[in-house]
């Protein structure tokens, strides 16, 4: 369990205990989440990191409630998502947590500042226009907020998802690859950004990553192996993190033939 985040019991976002994911049955069956013990504190910026299937991705697919649990327990804040329908998950989705992933997933018929409140708009809910102005003045979205997807670059397509994220005020912000398809200068700009949003805006941040250049921007790296959290770093640099990664043996972890590879 991520000692860091026992330091404030009264602030953590989300935790789980026991969590064991498993796929395939009997002879073929492959644990992806091997009974982890994780508590995620609030407002802070913290990375997952790990080889390609250590389950840093199905870590955080079932933390959010977008994948369901072999075994364990999940909460989101004093919420156990454990158990939830689907109705009930969904809803806790909308309400509670903001997404960003390697692929932007906008929607290329609306504008920017339409894709920003989409989720608020599909949820009938009107956004905070305060806290609107912040998001996308932080994020330096105001001179594109009329553009579409295909007028933007990616790295401003990516602020676009990033502000979208943000503008429900989310309990906890989870980011898979969120730099995946970016370029080097416009992956460093939306890392800026998270941590802006945890250091000024106030938010709780997840990002899963490979890049030891994207952990160092986070509090707190979570290092992942074969299924369990086997260490972790407060306060990293990339240089620390990569001859962190390097102890492990990555050639153990990999993915059976059934199960879900992650990058």
């Amino acid at each position: 369990m991520s000692t860091a985040a026992l330091s404030t019991p009264d602030g953590i976002a989300a935790r789980a205990h026991g969590l064991t994911k498993a796929y395939g049955s009997g002879e073929t069956t492959v644990l992806a989440l091997d009974s982890v013990d994780v508590s995620i504190a609030r407002g802070r910026f913290t990375a997952v990191m790990g080889p390609s299937g250590s389950g840093k991705s199905t870590l955080m697919h079932c933390l959010a409630g977008l994948d369901t649990v072999s075994a364990g327990q999940v909460w989101l804040g004093d919420t156990e998502i454990t158990g939830l329908k689907e109705r009930e998950l969904t809803r806790l989705r909308r309400d509670r947590i903001g997404f960003m992933f390697q692929s932007f997933n906008l929607i290329p018929t609306l504008n920017a500042a339409e894709n920003i409140t989409l989720p608020m708009d599909i949820a009938g809910r009107k956004p905070d226009e305060k806290w609107l102005d912040q998001v996308v003045d932080a994020l330096g979205l105001r001179e594109r907020l009329g553009h579409r997807p295909s007028q933007l670059s990616g790295g401003q397509q990516q602020r676009v998802a990033c502000a979208r994220a943000l503008v429900s005020r989310p309990e906890l912000i989870f980011a898979d690859e969120p730099t995946g398809n970016l370029d080097s200068r416009a992956g460093l700009e939306v890392l800026a950004f998270l941590r802006q949003a945890v250091d000024e805006l106030g938010q709780t941040v997840v990002m899963v990553t490979h890049d030891p250049s994207a952990a160092a921007h986070s509090d707190l790296v979570l290092f992942l192996a074969d299924g369990r959290i086997v260490d972790e770093m407060e306060r990293p640099t990339a240089d620390a993190v990569l001859e962190r990664m390097k102890r492990f043996d990555v050639g153990r972890a990999s993915v059976a033939d059934g199960a879900p590879e992650e990058d």
